[in-house]
């Protein structure tokens, strides 16, 4: 049984593992068994390339961001659970958590995030009820979202990035999974806001 698993290895989805993974010294988090999915052969970020972004180096590719994202998780947090060969295929709702059906086999989790592409392609079983078009980008692109507030959609399944509705900026999706990760940190210390700063 995991407390969260995020399904996404983008910007959004190891933003999130990564601040997840940072708290891990707090009494509230010490106990917590945290997994994500990184197969990411689809992301977008395999063809992008960025000039535009605050403390990357200006040519900085995607595709060396999703390489490096994993190594980074897993030199500084090796606690956290890196399923980089599976495909989640379907996710239900049971009385005490979530199933998560891959290719290979089922997960349990009581917190699931997604955090993949905005695209119509999404194929994961288990959503479709809350799939509406993308609310800020061109209507011809056919793009959606997955109806939430403030990242919620219901309890205990929450999206991130693109697929949260915000536009396709990496900024902005490497924002909103962080911000996921400090809501998931707050219901874990009580409802006290939380949030993780490394310091020198």
């Amino acid at each position: 049984m995991f407390d969260v698993l995020i399904i996404g290895g983008g910007a959004a989805g190891m933003s999130c593992a990564l601040v997840l993974g940072s708290a891990h010294k707090r009494p509230y988090v010490e106990d917590k068994h945290i997994g994500v999915f990184t197969h990411q052969k689809s992301s977008h970020l395999q063809t992008a390339l960025f000039n535009n972004v605050l403390g990357l180096q200006p040519g900085t590719t995607g595709a060396s961001i999703l390489e490096s994202g994993k190594d980074q998780l897993s030199i500084l947090y090796p606690h956290i659970i890196q399923i980089d060969t599976e495909k989640v295929l379907e996710i239900e709702k049971t009385s005490k958590a979530f199933k998560i059906k891959t290719n290979k086999t089922i997960y349990t989790s009581k917190i699931v995030i997604i955090a993949v592409g905005y695209t119509n392609l999404l194929t994961i079983r288990g959503l479709e009820q809350y799939i509406k078009p993308h609310p800020r980008t061109d209507p011809e692109k056919n793009r959606i979202w997955l109806e939430n507030t403030d990242h919620l959609i219901t309890e205990n399944l929450y999206v991130a990035g693109t697929l949260a509705g915000w536009r396709s900026q990496f900024a902005i999706a490497s924002g909103s999974g962080a911000h996921v990760a400090t809501d998931i940190l707050t219901l874990w210390n009580d409802g006290m806001h939380t949030k993780v700063h490394d310091k020198a």
